[in-house]
Formats: C-alpha cells, sequence, structure tokens
C-alpha cells in the first residue's frame, strides 16, 4: 500500500513538473495571453459582485453590503407590473424576428459570392455590403429618421410621386419592428457573411470536381457539399445567437423610439435604462437585468442541448 501511495505521488509530481514545463516553454505565449485575460477579469468578471443589489434595497450611501437584503422583492414587482408583458412580448418580438432575417441571409450571400466567378463583381459587393458595418449606430438611426421623414423623406416623396398619401413612419408602432429588423439586416448581412465564406473556402475543392464530373449541378453541390461543409460553423453562430436572443439593441431601439411608438419599442434594454439610470432605481433594474440574463442562459443551454442530440454539434 506504501508503495502505491509512493508511485501515485511520484506520477503527480511528474505531472505537475511537465506542466510547469510546458508553461515555461510557451511563456511568451502565455504573455501575450494576460491582457485578455485581465480584461476578463476585469470587465466581465468583476461586475459580476454588483448583482449582489438584486437582492437588496440598495442605497449608495449605506453601499453593497450595508443595504438592506429584500430578497426577491424586484422580481417580484417587475414580473407582476402591469408593463411586464408588453415589454417582455416587444423583447421577444424583435429578437425572434430579427434573428429569423438575419441569420439566413448572410449565409445565401456567402453561398452566391462563392459561386460568382467575376472577381470585380465580388469585390464590388463585397464592398457595398460590408460598408454600412462601419457606419456608428447614431449615423444609422439619423440616415432612418431622414429617408422616414414624413415632410423631406426620400421615402414619402417617392410615395407621393407614384400618388399615395405620405405616411409618418416613425410614430407607427406596427412599422417600428420592420425598420428595426430590416436595417439591423442592411447593416449586418454583409459583415456577417464573411464567416461563412472562410468557412466555405475551406471545404475540399477534390469533393466539388468528382461531384461536376458526376453531373451534379450548382444547387446540388450547395446541398450536398457546401451546406453540410459549413453547418458546424451554422450551428455554432445560431447557438450564440440563440443565447443573447433577449439582447436587443439598446442604443438603436432608444434612438429611434419616441412617445408615439413607445408601445411597440419598450424592451427591457430601454426599461432598465429609464428605471435605472433616470429613476434611480438601482436593485430594481439590476434585478430586472439579471432575470433577462438567466433567461439567455436557460436558451443558450437549452438551444446547445438540442443541438447535441440533433446534430451532434455544440459548444460544450
Amino acid at each position: 500500500m506504501k508503495k502505491q501511495t509512493e508511485n501515485m505521488t511520484r506520477v503527480m509530481n511528474s505531472g505537475r513538473s511537465s506542466q510547469l514545463n510546458k508553461v515555461w516553454k510557451y511563456r511568451q505565449l502565455y504573455v501575450l495571453l494576460l491582457p485578455a485575460i485581465l480584461y476578463v477579469l476585469i470587465f466581465n468578471y468583476q461586475p459580476m459582485y454588483g448583482v449582489i443589489i438584486a437582492f437588496k434595497n440598495f442605497t449608495p450611501l449605506a453601499g453593497i453590503w450595508g443595504s438592506k437584503w429584500v430578497g426577491l422583492e424586484h422580481f417580484e414587482r417587475f414580473v407582476t407590473s402591469p408593463s411586464f408583458v408588453n415589454i417582455l412580448k416587444n423583447t421577444l418580438t424583435l429578437s425572434v424576428y430579427s434573428l429569423a432575417a438575419g441569420f439566413p441571409l448572410p449565409i445565401l450571400l456567402a453561398l452566391a459570392l462563392h459561386y460568382t466567378h467575376s472577381t470585380k463583381f465580388k469585390k464590388f459587393v463585397q464592398t457595398v455590403t460590408y460598408a454600412p458595418h462601419f457606419l456608428s449606430t447614431v449615423i444609422i438611426c439619423s440616415m432612418i429618421i431622414m429617408f422616414l421623414s414624413p415632410r423631406s423623406g426620400i421615402i414619402n416623396s417617392l410615395l407621393e410621386a407614384l400618388g399615395f398619401e405620405r405616411i409618418f413612419f416613425m410614430s407607427n408602432p406596427a412599422a417600428f419592428k420592420h425598420i428595426y429588423v430590416w436595417s439591423g439586416v442592411w447593416q449586418g448581412c454583409g459583415w456577417s457573411s464573411i464567416i461563412y465564406m472562410a468557412a466555405l473556402a475551406g471545404i475540399d475543392t477534390s469533393i466539388h470536381e468528382s461531384a461536376m464530373i458526376d453531373g451534379a449541378s450548382k444547387l446540388q453541390r450547395i446541398w450536398h457539399i457546401d451546406i453540410p461543409g459549413i453547418l458546424p460553423t451554422i450551428i455554432t453562430l445560431l447557438i450564440l445567437n440563440t443565447g443573447s436572443i433577449m439582447n436587443t439593441g439598446f442604443e438603436k431601439i432608444f434612438l429611434l423610439q419616441n412617445s408615439l411608438n413607445s408601445s411597440a419599442s419598450e424592451v427591457i434594454s430601454t426599461f432598465v435604462y429609464k428605471r435605472g439610470i433616470l429613476g434611480g432605481e438601482f436593485s430594481f433594474s439590476t434585478a430586472v437585468g439579471l432575470f433577462n440574463s438567466i433567461v439567455n442562459l436557460i436558451l443558450m443551454c437549452s438551444v446547445n442541448f438540442i443541438s447535441k442530440k440533433v446534430t451532434e454539434v455544440g459548444l460544450w
């Protein structure tokens, strides 16, 4: 028994020394990795300490630990509030609509560009579709408001020229979700297609050559070679996008929001801003934000579990 213990100790010590040797061997790489690790620790993990105030009646003078514990009171207050159903509906509607409209289009764009033979045309399309990504949210929202202006907007000028009446789009709650989603698709479609183009470039060309010899058409090659080849990338991005389905873009919604369309544009992020920053209800807004994060985590784990069962591809 004593001999076995000594052998186990010797094996463990040798394992530790080999690990230390590996760390020392690649020390320069670990030094390069250090800023990223510090960034994550400081800006992602350290702020988690503040989540405690979601369970307290936080006051700045008393501090986090000096404030009174209230348990789940703020969560109950949010769930039972009259605006809860509308806010949750708006958040899910905009998020699911954005995912349904914005997720497949970059894949289609990447496939179309992949089969484009003209290099000049391909570069032109890439430049045109990538450019909106580099515009700030403020500029995008300003463009939307100017184009849809009922007085001087180009869209209403075209409608008037065609014999229709001018429409105040930004005051219409029913039109808000379409404006928000499709402007987002226009802005991000080209940039999102880059990763799919990279995945397509990694597919072995000999498979395509064999399929062409067998008489396969482009659609057949896309369906039986390209899509299965980039399926792990598609599933991974789908899981990540589903995990942030409750995180609708605050800046864009807030800039496009007004008192006339607020019934369709009030989402969790804007609600947290108004109640937490403007209203000074720090504990309540933190509880709402934590509720949002928990729902995102549950959705991501569920989609990852289903993906592992169906396709054997997942994040973990």
